[in-house]
């Protein structure tokens, strides 16, 4: 976390949050549905070089691609700015994941429960790393098909990470999201 002074002479902390999670599960719509800015994409077009790579089976309508992040700001508090870098989901760009975490206190693991194991590389890269983080179950037309405890038992996940329900297309969701992970951060920290 960094510290500076505001204007009213009270300590102004930011911290680097990461989005994280599989292929077409939400990412760049959550960092887009929190941003107090407009959202830094890297967005391309999906090509047919991608056929047979990207499963597109629940994502039919999606047409771009994260290639490198997406990158927002959300201010929690007059003394507090989270800064968001949403990863891309495809292994083939996970060789950028090292950077993209440096320097954070914490992620956000989006998950589609249609596809729950597109979720295991990325809680197994912040397990193995020790970065704190939640998993946050983003429900695809309205539905929850599993409960957390379901998706914990699944995955394997002891039960100090947090799991959450969420709608990353929704300002009010993604930012209880985040609350939850500083919240679970700060705690990991006094451990």
């Amino acid at each position: 976390m960094d510290f500076a002074s505001s204007d009213s002479g009270r300590a102004t902390t930011s911290a680097k949050i990461v989005v994280a999670g599989g292929f077409g599960v939400g990412k760049t719509t959550f960092v887009g549905a929190v941003s107090e800015i407009n959202p830094l994409r890297t967005e391309a077009v999906m090509t047919s070089a991608s056929a047979g790579i990207d499963d597109l089976t629940h994502t039919g309508d999606k047409t771009t691609t994260t290639v490198a992040m997406d990158f927002g700001r959300i201010t929690l508090d007059q003394d507090l700015i989270l800064y968001l870098f949403g990863t891309p989901g495809q292994d083939r760009f996970w060789f950028m994941w090292d950077d993209l975490v440096r320097g954070a206190i914490g992620a956000v693991v989006l998950v589609d429960t249609r596809r729950l194991a597109d979720c295991f590389p990325a809680v197994d890269y912040f397990e193995n790393s020790g970065l704190p983080f939640v998993v946050a179950l983003n429900g695809f037309d309205g539905q929850q098909p599993y409960n957390p405890d379901e998706v914990r038992e699944a995955l394997q996940i002891g039960p100090d990470a947090p799991i959450i329900t969420t709608d990353a297309r929704h300002r009010s969701d993604a930012k209880s999201a985040l609350i939850t992970l500083v919240e679970h951060a700060l705690m990991a920290r006094l451990r």
